[in-house]
């Protein structure tokens, strides 16, 4: 089969199947391998932006889908969709970010986190299809945890969560979750540094040797005298 067919016969599932495809089905139906197929797709994607098309296929985790280019929606939802558009608050968006940088994460955890209620945004992320239940933990009472969905990758262009922005300043327990004791500590040893480093200049500073006397000093004395 050549490379065309090839990206006729990928474009053509992914325009029916709209949904993203698994790479393994991909590998299924095209019997090619995954280096292969990635590879027609990538410049599949190159074609597209070359030719300013109004559609891309984007990569959402393990697979890919073809969709609307980014920035032409404003254009797509007065004619297929006449509900408003989602609009997410600024708290909403906060718990958002602690549940895509925690997967499978509780409400208490995130409320300890936010140090409020966070029942109204977890709802609203759950209306939107932003989150979904990741199941239950094994903490006291077994509560629900959650999890970001491929609707979140999409909405924010990300192909996983591994394209998240770092966070160099916080710390992941085994479970991936933030360590807030250890970013605690964390901070208060750094003051420390800082203390003590300030307290080594000073005293550097105070037991400075004295400058030695300058070469010549004596007998340029008794050439005077």
């Amino acid at each position: 089969m050549d490379i065309e067919k090839t990206k006729a016969i990928i474009e053509a599932i992914l325009f029916a199947a709209g949904r993203v495809v698994k790479i393994n089905e991909l590998v299924l139906v095209l019997e090619k391998n995954e280096e292969e197929i990635n590879k027609i797709i990538e410049n599949m994607q190159e074609e597209y932006k070359a030719e300013n098309r109004g559609i891309e296929i984007i990569k959402v985790d393990n697979g890919f889908q073809l969709a609307t280019k980014n920035g032409l929606h404003e254009y797509i939802y007065p004619i297929l969709d006449k509900r408003n558009k989602p609009n997410l608050s600024t708290a909403a968006l906060e718990t958002l970010s602690i549940i895509a940088y925690n997967p499978k994460i509780t409400r208490a955890e995130i409320e300890a986190i936010r140090g409020v209620s966070a029942d109204a945004c977890v709802y609203k992320l759950l209306e939107y299809g932003l989150i979904e239940e990741a199941g239950k933990t094994d903490l006291p009472g077994k509560p629900m945890a959650y999890k970001t969905t491929e609707d979140f990758l999409k909405m924010f262009g990300y192909s996983s969560l591994n394209d998240l922005p770092e966070l160099p300043r916080y710390k992941l327990d085994e479970n991936q979750q933030i360590v807030i004791d250890d970013l605690i500590e964390e901070n208060e040893e750094a003051k420390k540094d800082d203390i003590n480093v300030e307290e080594k200049n000073n005293n550097m500073i105070q037991n400075e040797a004295p400058m030695p006397e300058r070469e010549g000093k004596d007998e340029l004395k008794e050439a005077e005298n």
